[in-house]
């Protein structure tokens, strides 16, 4: 990913190990991951189910539940200042101030038990100096700029009185409320019909233009990554295994699971419905991962050197992508 001119990262993460504790034994669910992030620029985190997107995300926020998780090595730079084992209370003054999260499913994400209204002036005067007149001015204008009609009206209804939709916005308006640098979507349209979901993301680019955002969209659609993503970052068992522009990536992929991933996209044919492609095998237990290439069980174009040996993320031949493989798609 190239980096703009003149431009400082707002976030800069850097060999990011992060360890979980279970009956099994220690999983490393996160192996490594760096990336940079400017202002403006969204970032795409995609991958199957378990290979470590959300766990790295969280981190940025302080998140990971410390037992049984902990990072074990690795910095994760905000604007400048490594958060990595800030306290608590430092930790919370940061949240939702300079980094917010939007939360997968947010009927879990909001208190049943609050308003609507109370929960945003709440967030408001957590991280400024706004009276209780000024902080429900705020909140109204907020319900207002993410699209929720009558929002003066929306302050005193409970999370379950809005439909799905609804409460999405309102947990955008949460995590924009106080502007911070850097927002975290994580599946923010999985529970959503398809035309509210489209109505949430293009809601989503027209925010992040205003506020001039850095954006990281973690998500299993491919789709909504194509839309809206200038960059991506393909995971797999914890490690970053393709970093590329959007465009790039989608026209030419490096890396054989990426390849994968795109050709299991279901898509109408005029003719008839074809088969739809799989990825062979299944994703290897993090407790017993192969001693090479940990896609090497996996993958077609596997040899001796990719079950013996980890490949080291490096430039693809020809191309803008960062891509751990030993025989990248469209080398020679």
């Amino acid at each position: 990913m190239t980096a703009p001119v003149g431009k400082k990262p707002v976030l800069t993460v850097k060999e990011l190990v992060i360890e979980f504790q279970t009956e099994r034994g220690v999983v490393r669910a996160v192996d490594g991951v760096s990336f940079e992030l400017y202002a403006g620029q969204t970032l795409g985190i995609v991958g199957e189910s378990g290979c470590g997107k959300t766990v790295t995300c969280l981190a940025l926020l302080g998140l990971v539940p410390t037992p049984p998780g902990r990072i074990v090595s690795g910095s994760i730079e905000l604007n400048g200042r490594n958060i990595v084992g800030l306290g608590d209370r430092e930790m919370r003054n940061i949240r939702g101030r300079d980094i917010s999260m939007i939360f997968q499913e947010p009927m879990t994400a909001l208190n049943p038990v609050f308003t609507v209204g109370n929960q945003l002036c709440e967030v408001i005067r957590r991280h400024t100096d706004a009276t209780r007149r000024q902080a429900h001015a705020q909140a109204v204008e907020m319900l207002a700029v993410v699209g929720i009609p009558a929002p003066a009206k929306r302050m005193g209804d409970y999370p379950h009185q809005l439909s799905g939709g609804m409460r999405q916005r309102v947990m955008i308006a949460m995590a924009l409320s106080c502007n911070p640098s850097v927002l975290v979507a994580d599946e923010p349209t999985t529970a959503l019909d398809v035309t509210t979901q489209a109505q949430v993301i293009e809601q989503m680019v027209l925010l992040q233009e205003q506020f001039d955002m850095a954006v990281i969209l973690i998500t299993h659609d491919l789709g909504v990554v194509a839309e809206t993503c200038e960059d991506v970052m393909v995971m797999y068992c914890g490690q970053v295994i393709e970093q590329a522009p959007a465009s790039g990536l989608f026209t030419r992929p490096s890396h054989p699971y990426t390849a994968g991933l795109l050709a299991s996209i279901p898509r109408i044919r005029r003719e008839r419905l074809q088969e739809l492609p799989v990825i062979r095998g299944m994703v290897p237990d993090l407790l017993s991962l192969p001693m090479g290439c940990r896609f090497s069980t996996r993958c077609e174009y596997a040899d001796q050197r990719c079950q013996a040996q980890i490949p080291s993320l490096r430039t693809a031949t020809g191309t803008d992508a960062a891509v751990a493989c030993f025989k990248p798609l469209g080398e020679a």
